[in-house]
């Protein structure tokens, strides 16, 4: 049975770092030259987080939710094909609709949108 990836991997939230406001992360990423990078759930308190970020490498990371609330008028597409399914996100904005390619999850279609609209400067 295939996992199910939860959040952005790694090298994605490098380059969301760049994108987007690191408030609208909800995961992070920690690590230190001692440890090696955890995955931890995203803290609100915000004297927590300005904490980590002095003590560790701080590396924001976003789940389906939070990547979904920063795509315009998103929504995610699916279809199936010969038993393994495939998705796609979709976009409306400014008049024109949007699509990302075809991916084996759905974190990584968004991911995709993201990139998509900001190269189109349209996030």
């Amino acid at each position: 049975m295939a996992t199910i990836k939860s959040f952005t991997d790694l090298p994605q939230s490098k380059e969301l770092m760049r994108i987007l406001s690191l408030e609208s992360a909800d995961m992070h990423y920690l690590s230190d030259q001692y440890n090696p990078i955890e995955t931890h759930l995203g803290f609100s308190n915000k004297l927590y987080k300005e904490y980590l970020r002095d003590k560790w490498d701080y590396i924001p990371c976003w789940s389906l939710a939070a990547l979904l609330s920063v795509i315009p008028q998103a929504y995610l597409d699916s279809i199936k094909q010969y038993d393994k399914k495939y998705w796609r996100c979709c976009a409306y904005f400014a008049s024109d609709w949007h699509h990302s390619d075809w991916c084996d999850n759905p974190i990584d279609a968004c991911y995709e949108m993201i990139i998509k609209l900001h190269e189109l400067k349209k996030l």
